[in-house]
């Protein structure tokens, strides 16, 4: 897609949840290396170890969690440009019927319910603005216009669910310029994949971080794969 990107993002505030390992961290390395200043989330701080980041404690499914990591951001910066949900977890990978009702539950509170509360709590601060971003990491395992056959029935409905809340993100507040978009990564090498994928985080961090680079008249409202739009 050829649209508006800001070429640096000095001056800028993100949040990036999930960011210990894997494409979070390449993620918040690349806000970082665009100029942005970057608070990255983690159920434990410790394992973060980068200098450039700021630290922030951030288990997904903490109410107390969530809000103090929104508070604590407008206290030291009094702004969120972008706000990054990439924190999730593998389900046990089997169907439904054969998926234990705390492994739905834990998937659903982290994938899903984490994101749409956290969202919840950073958007005064996200439009305050004319084009903050919300950048929600799916896959294409939640895409509602292919079958979802093969087990894993958590987390594709979660990641299906992280879809509309985009979709309800840029209908509800696009009038006040929030720019809202879902991202497939693509198959990549992690630890939810035992290492087992062809792509490299990096690879995966890249459209990611394309996406947080939209100016306030880009598209809005989509799901993106290699920097293309794709179907839901």
């Amino acid at each position: 897609m050829d649209g508006p990107l800001y070429e640096s993002l000095d001056g800028q505030v993100a949040l990036v949840t999930g960011a210990t390992r894997g494409i979070g961290k390449r993620i918040a390395d690349g806000l970082v290396d665009l100029g942005a200043t970057v608070y990255a989330g983690a159920r434990d701080t410790a394992d973060i170890t980068t200098a450039d980041w700021r630290a922030i404690e951030l288990d997904m499914t903490s109410p107390e969690q969530r809000a103090a990591a929104v508070g604590r951001i407008a206290d030291e910066t009094g702004r969120l440009d972008i706000l990054v949900n990439n924190a999730g977890v593998m389900d046990s990978r089997g169907p439904l019927d054969e998926m234990a009702a705390e492994t739905v539950d834990r998937t659903l509170d982290t994938n899903l319910r984490g994101p749409i509360h956290l969202t919840k709590q950073a958007l005064d601060l996200l439009l305050e603005r004319r084009g903050g971003r919300v950048v929600n990491v799916s896959s294409g395992l939640g895409a509602i216009t292919q079958p979802q056959s093969g087990g894993m029935a958590a987390y594709r409905i979660s990641k299906t669910g992280l879809n509309g809340l985009t979709c309800y993100l840029d209908g509800e507040y696009s009038d006040r310029w929030l720019l809202a978009n879902s991202v497939c990564p693509g198959y990549v090498r992690t630890d939810m994949t035992d290492g087992s994928a062809p792509r490299t985080p990096e690879k995966g961090a890249e459209t990611p971080v394309w996406l947080a680079r939209f100016r306030p008249d880009s598209p809005s409202g989509g799901f993106w794969r290699d920097t293309s739009r794709k179907e839901w």
